[in-house]
């Protein structure tokens, strides 16, 4: 068992990872101390992580391993179940955020507008004893807003910082870590500080939120539905966890084919749900589900290159057209002005994509201003969570239908978010205040390894 975009005959990780998976179980066992197993079901197979297979040689710790089977349909119920026994002091409110690039699949799978699949997957979770169902969609307004001033602020002093530019994104978790666990010093410093929409809707619910309810962060129990398995290992880091309250950001990511695993195993279908409105951070009915201007993702090019062309060349910019290069998953935008090309723009996605960035890098011909990098070939739609079938292959066609879903979705800007603007001044008290760097954004840094493997052919 290895990863599928991996060229070595056996995966170095499969051993280290049983043991990791063997250990976690033993520990849930000897400490749950229950034994409703008609609310457990059969976890899905146990799976190499791309993210453990771009730096092998102890990318992944034995603790690790086991946290990261820990995230899974069997925590969920765990916190079900205590908030059913007689001892209220255990109980913990359990919000669950969804990603806006799940939606899409649940439409496309059960054959529903998104907002339909959006209120179904809501009165499903609740159905389960979920308290608040929320998505990420404000989150990642947050989030691009502050890569945007971030690319601004770099462009504006790369003649005096020699690492200013290019700027990478940093929403990807399985980019990060590739960047941070291999790339190491040649990458990090290039990374953009701000958060993912995941801890930023992480910092909203244990933050924002928990203050309005007059919670303590750890009396909330925080799940996060997403494309991808990589968004596991994203929760369990080191600079998401306060350790003042002894609480994660996220507690636990269920990927989007788990949920539908559950759903399952409990003979639901969601055209047989009843519809729930999905919750809103502000108490307020929410509006229909709203994406960014992205083709498969957030969007992050077409944001910040928007942006970018205003802010720095008084240029709007209302189309923005892609030139393919190598591949459809490699593409180029430019902004040319007076006759020169003042800005150039990259989205490249998959490892193969990102490791012909990288060796461009490396000998000095590297062009662009920004990228969008992200792991998974396609972008987020395509992460592995929700687009393989059973064999391990990707579902074409549900992936077609999920693209066709996502574009029809009304785009919202981020500035056009009331709700936004509001925290920024109440809760975060200034654009430029402290505490917005201290929610918002964090640090990438390069993580010592023993082994290179910039060699790797993806």
């Amino acid at each position: 068992m290895k990863c599928e975009n991996c060229t070595k005959k056996e995966c170095s990780k499969k051993q280290k990872n049983d043991d990791a998976q063997s250990t976690s179980v033993d520990v849930l066992s000897a400490s749950d101390g229950y034994e409703e197993k008609n609310e457990f079901f059969t976890l899905a197979n146990a799976k190499i992580l791309l993210s453990d297979c771009l730096a092998c040689d102890n990318c992944m710790t034995l603790e690790e391993g086991a946290r990261v089977f820990q995230q899974n349909q069997k925590e969920f119920f765990r916190i079900l179940n205590l908030n059913k026994k007689c001892d209220t002091s255990k109980h913990k409110v359990l919000a669950v955020s969804i990603c806006p690039q799940s939606l899409p699949y649940f439409a496309a799978k059960f054959s529903l507008s998104v907002n339909d699949a959006a209120k179904r997957l809501c009165g499903f979770l609740k159905s389960l004893g979920v308290h608040y169902v929320f998505d990420t969609t404000i989150a990642a307004d947050f989030s691009i807003l502050e890569s945007q001033r971030e690319f601004v602020q770099r462009y504006q002093r790369r003649s005096q910082e020699e690492h200013a530019l290019p700027m990478f994104a940093s929403a990807c978790p399985g980019w990060i870590r590739y960047a941070e666990r291999v790339l190491t010093n040649l990458v990090t410093p290039h990374i953009c500080t701000a958060k993912s929409p995941q801890q930023i809707m992480g910092s909203l619910v244990k933050g924002y939120f928990a203050r309005q309810q007059n919670l303590s962060p750890e009396q909330i129990f925080h799940v996060v539905v997403a494309p991808c398995y990589d968004k596991k290992l994203e929760a369990l880091r080191e600079d998401f966890y306060t350790a003042l309250y002894n609480s994660q950001e996220v507690d636990c990511v269920l990927t989007s084919g788990e949920v539908v695993q559950i759903m399952e195993q409990r003979n639901v279908s969601m055209k047989d749900v009843t519809e729930v409105a999905v919750d809103s951070l502000f108490g307020e009915i929410k509006e229909g589900v709203v994406r960014h201007d992205g083709r498969r993702s957030d969007g992050y090019l077409e944001h910040i290159f928007k942006h970018a062309a205003k802010e720095l060349f008084g240029m709007d910019v209302k189309e923005i057209t892609y030139k393919a290069l190598k591949n459809k998953d490699f593409q180029e935008v430019t902004l040319e002005k007076d006759g020169e090309t003042v800005l150039r723009f990259a989205a490249a996605y998959g490892f193969r994509n990102i490791q012909n960035m990288v060796l461009k890098l490396k000998k000095g011909k590297f062009l662009y201003h920004f990228v969008e990098v992200l792991a998974c070939p396609g972008g987020c739609l395509n992460g592995k969570g929700q687009t393989q079938t059973e064999d391990g292959k990707p579902d074409k066609a549900l992936l077609s239908q999920m693209e066709d879903v996502y574009a029809a979705i009304p785009v919202r800007l981020p500035e056009a978010n009331v709700y936004v603007q509001k925290m920024y001044q109440d809760w975060l008290e200034g654009m430029d205040s402290r505490k917005v760097q201290e929610t918002l954004h964090t640090k990438y840094s390069a993580v010592n390894q023993t082994a290179s493997n910039l060699d790797i052919k993806w």
